[in-house]
């Protein structure tokens, strides 16, 4: 089945590719959930207008992703968690946890898919995540988790 993203699909493309994806997919996944449409002649057509709009929003996110960049530079991310006596955590701190922290500490507010955690933390003190904000900025954060 052909068809054209509309929005970003990770592992498979960006707004205004022509994909080729098994039916099922398709048809009960993507289509649905407003991820791309049917590549027609006339939606192709409608490729290079989603193009030029995409490279616009590109050249805008990088801005904002700049900026961003400046305001994490100086902030101190601390993340209360649940803990025994060994400094282990009940359960672990994800990315969606993190993202909130970082608004709750004055930051910029960042989607949880683009905090990238090496492995998943289970312990009390300070790790080091990396912020992916576009593909051109990667944000280094130190995060403190802290029994609470």
């Amino acid at each position: 089945m052909r068809l054209i993203l509309t929005q970003e699909v990770s592992g498979l493309g960006d707004p205004g590719d022509i994909v080729e994806v098994k039916d099922g997919y398709g048809r009960n996944y993507l289509v649905p959930q407003g991820l791309a449409i049917a590549a027609t002649r006339g939606a192709e057509r409608q490729v290079a207008e989603i193009r030029r709009a995409r490279e616009a929003r590109v050249a805008r996110d990088l801005e904002v992703a700049r900026e961003a960049e400046r305001s994490l530079a100086d902030l101190v991310v601390r993340v209360p968690a649940k803990a025994g006596s060994s400094g282990r955590l009940f359960g672990a701190v994800t990315e969606s946890t993190i993202s909130k922290a970082i608004a709750a500490a004055g930051g910029p507010s960042v989607d949880r898919r683009k905090v990238a955690i090496e492995s998943p933390i289970r312990s009390l003190g300070r790790h080091r995540v990396t912020l992916q904000l576009h593909p051109d900025v990667t944000v280094p954060l130190s995060v403190d988790v802290v029994a609470g």
